[in-house]
């Protein structure tokens, strides 16, 4: 599955880095994820997976049941508790830094990426930069994943409390969270270690390049996009605006919510 990626700057020395999203993509079937812990033990125990691959069935079964309570919590009535909690879960969610958004984003059946970036950058600059943000992802979010594990049994505590264990969720999905952009970050340094570049490569790395990748198809696709390049020409020394932004996000099938998060990066 080929995803693409589309790198700009939008404000200053500010880069954004987000995923386009397939408005005609199809969802995933249904049954793929069990629904109950029936189900689930009943898919584990007849199938002979490894470890890891029934460690990332539960891990999903977890998150659908996440993405479920929130679904709920987001149809609450005004002013009730579940309401305050959804508000209370969105002002949380805020402070979540894009680079996270945007690794989580990369999953584990991309298998090659396309890079779109407008031409007056250059693609050895570009490149590097998705290495550095994979790279910096890799260390930062296996420490706070680490981190948020051993938080776990601690905010249980809470359970005591007639109140809902709302320190327990939020840990639990911080985790989730960090092990997904970890898995993501893992998986786009994979990407852009055989990259294809349809302008001048580097001739350091073309000549380190070993005879058995140069006859694999190229993971990580490096292209300019003149589109990009124009709404990007009338850009401000404060950077893009909304109205810039929006532009962009309808032309890339990006998600506007988190592009304007890179915007307001202190």
């Amino acid at each position: 599955m080929r995803e693409r990626l589309v790198v700009f700057p939008i404000k200053g020395r500010k880069w954004c880095f987000s995923r386009s999203v397939d408005p005609f993509a199809a969802q995933s079937p249904s049954g793929v994820t069990p629904t109950t812990v029936r189900g689930l033990w009943k898919k584990i125990s007849s199938e002979s997976k490894p470890i890891n691959a029934n460690a990332e069935l539960l891990v999903d079964f977890i998150s659908d049941k996440m993405n479920k309570a929130w679904m709920g919590l987001e149809v609450a009535p005004e002013g009730s508790m579940k309401n305050k909690i959804h508000g209370l879960g969105l002002k949380l969610l805020a402070r979540v830094k894009p680079s996270e958004i945007f690794l989580k984003s990369i999953s584990k059946e991309v298998t090659s990426v396309q890079v779109s970036y407008p031409p007056s950058l250059d693609p050895r600059l570009v490149r590097r930069r998705l290495r550095h943000i994979a790279m910096s992802g890799t260390i930062l979010h296996k420490k706070y994943l680490i981190g948020s594990v051993t938080l776990l049994p601690l905010t249980t505590a809470f359970t005591v409390l007639p109140l809902p264990n709302i320190p327990f969720f939020w840990v639990l999905f911080r985790t989730y969270s960090h092990w997904r952009a970890l898995q993501g970050s893992e998986k786009l340094l994979k990407l852009l270690s055989n990259h294809s570049n349809p302008q001048t490569d580097d001739a350091e790395e073309s000549n380190n390049t070993k005879p058995e990748q140069e006859a694999q198809s190229p993971t990580c696709v490096l292209l300019p996009s003149e589109e990009l390049y124009k709404l990007l020409g009338e850009a401000s020394e404060e950077g893009l605006d909304e109205e810039t932004i929006v532009e962009i996000c309808k032309l890339f099938h990006l998600n506007k919510i988190d592009v304007l998060k890179y915007r307001n990066l202190v």
